[in-house]
């Protein structure tokens, strides 16, 4: 009798363990099925991602920069990235909505934000105030670019980049500053001896290798990850920015050296034709932004603002560079449309395409079209009196964006050595090579 109740006691024993079992299995299959919504991993993981230090840290900086009224907006590419992928549904959700960690939780070192300087009130406070809060903050300033061209100002640092840390993560605060052509420019963030390298991984950072233009984004206000934040309304327009942003400077105190040796021309018609020469390339840039053709300033223009950060008042002309292959079949007609007739149309499409249009006050714009070869590139040019045709050599080169008479143009980055192979053949361009040697030797 003994042994049987101990063979039930045992049954028992295994078939609650199995009924246990069963409602365990039914339990977990239920609250983590997709058919019933977010599960409880899932539900799990997200709270472990809200609960994370990158999320925790991006909390923690837009709580210190709302406090502060520092109106900060997002520029992660890989955040807007995701965001862009995810517009609508971003743009629908409402403040404390998340219920999974999709964008500030992603891994990485840094998240960018930008700011611009000009609306920042109260730097040295918000400074303070951030290292009470337990942020670590590098702050990278310089001289001000702007004022290079003024003895007396040149020394003039300006805030560029701040690099504040909370435990294991980083937020790069880049500080963008108004620029007279009516963009926005950040500088590089070029570390200085006493700076601490060991500070962040710097090489990981997406904006400081080198100074960067970006047009003057309009913001939106967003909710992700439960947080209110600003970020540019276009984002896809900002990131396809990004790669093509590189901003060189004039070179304002060669230009005044310049000066110094070579008195500038103020007569009556060297002004009219800087007046006359600047109208057209703000029209020409006009009328290529419409088309969506990009466009570098060459020849004469370029060796002007390379020289003397102005308009060569001797050239009589504008002369731009565009790739072959942005061209578009209307752009003669669009030209027109603005009010510049077509001069003089040399080459076609396939070869050595070159085309004048007639400005006012007798000022032409010409517009070289540049093909690409394995190791160079060149343009075709044709002489309009003999219809004689050369063609110019250049080596490979970059674009950078640059600020040239108040306006944000792109010039070759390699600028010294475009210019050198566009005046190879002193008698064909009215003799700048020449002018230009002579001058600077």
């Amino acid at each position: 009798m003994s042994r049987i109740n101990k063979n039930v006691i045992l049954a028992l024993l295994t078939l609650t363990s199995s009924a246990f079992l069963l409602f365990q299995l039914y339990y977990y299959k239920h609250y983590l099925s997709a058919k019933n919504g977010a599960g409880l991993s899932k539900s799990k993981g997200s709270r472990i991602g809200f609960d994370g230090t990158q999320w925790r840290t991006v909390k923690k900086f837009i709580m210190l920069t709302s406090s502060q009224n520092v109106p900060v907006f997002l520029i992660d590419p890989l955040i807007l990235e995701l965001i862009n992928k995810n517009f609508e549904k971003v743009k629908n959700a409402s403040h404390g909505s998340a219920s999974e960690c999709k964008f500030f939780c992603v891994p990485r070192d840094f998240t960018a934000f930008a700011l611009q300087y000009h609306l920042w009130k109260n730097e040295e406070g918000w400074f303070r105030i951030a290292e009470n809060m337990g942020f670590q903050c590098l702050k990278i300033e310089s001289k001000d670019p702007r004022l290079d061209g003024i003895d007396s100002l040149s020394g003039t640092e300006i805030p560029l980049h701040y690099i504040c840390t909370l435990a294991s993560h980083a937020v790069h605060l880049v500080v963008f500053h108004e620029r007279s052509g009516n963009y926005l420019w950040h500088g590089h963030l070029r570390l200085k001896g006493h700076i601490d390298r060991k500070f962040v991984p710097f090489r990981k950072l997406q904006f400081g290798r080198y100074p960067g233009a970006f047009d003057r984004p309009e913001l939106q206000q967003i909710t992700i990850d439960g947080l209110e934040v600003l970020i540019p309304k276009d984002p896809m327009h900002f990131l396809e920015e990004i790669p093509h942003s590189r901003f060189i400077e004039c070179r304002y105190k060669e230009a005044r050296a310049f000066f110094q040796q070579y008195l500038d021309d103020n007569t009556v018609e060297a002004m009219a034709f800087r007046k006359s020469a600047k109208e057209l390339l703000q029209l020409a840039a006009k009328t290529l932004k419409k088309l969506g053709v990009r466009f570098w300033l060459s020849s004469g223009t370029c060796l002007g603002w390379y020289r003397q950060c102005g308009i060569i008042p001797y050239s009589k002309d504008v002369d731009l560079g565009i790739f072959i292959q942005d061209y578009k079949s209307d752009i003669i007609s669009a030209f027109q449309d603005a009010g510049l007739p077509l001069k003089h149309k040399f080459g076609k499409v396939e070869d050595s395409l070159e085309l004048s249009f007639q400005g006012k006050d007798d000022v032409k714009l010409d517009i070289f079209f540049f093909y690409e070869e394995t190791d160079h590139m060149w343009n075709g040019g044709t002489q309009a009196k003999t219809g004689k045709k050369f063609k110019y050599l250049f080596p490979k080169f970059t674009l950078c964006w640059t600020e040239f008479i108040d306006m944000k143009v792109r010039v070759p980055c390699e600028t010294i050595e475009y210019i050198e192979a566009n005046y190879e053949f002193p008698c064909t361009r009215y003799n700048a090579r020449l002018q230009w040697r002579s001058r600077d030797e």
